[in-house]
């Protein structure tokens, strides 16, 4: 099978979802809604613990993959996973902490009108 970038591309927002959902227990898309965003991407709009905590999943993530030496969508599915787990884990210790989510509708960007 010939790999495309749209593939490629494709598998990378899978990939990046799973993390994500992972870490923050909201798919992107519902973490979008959350903070009433369209077209803007989630990143700007983003928390500092946010950024942190999506950061360190995918940090973790690829450190993963690099020991493991997964390769295709379906191997690196696992350590999506485990490199979310871990920041979920950090996330939750820190929840329990300051005794909030922070997970949040808040927008560090001003929306665009």
């Amino acid at each position: 099978m010939e790999w495309t970038r749209s593939k490629k591309s494709d598998e990378f927002a899978v990939l990046t979802n799973i993390i994500h959902e992972e870490w923050s227990d909201l798919s992107v898309k519902s973490h979008k809604n959350l903070k009433g965003l369209k077209t803007q991407n989630l990143r700007d709009h983003m928390s500092e613990e946010e950024l942190l905590f999506s950061a360190l999943a995918e940090l973790s993530t690829r450190r993963i993959a690099e020991t493991e030496k997964t390769e295709g969508l379906e191997e690196n599915k696992i350590p999506a996973k485990k490199g979310g787990k871990i920041a979920k884990d950090a996330r939750l210790a820190l929840e329990q902490k300051i005794g909030k989510s922070i997970i949040t509708g808040e927008n560090f960007l001003p929306l665009e009108k």
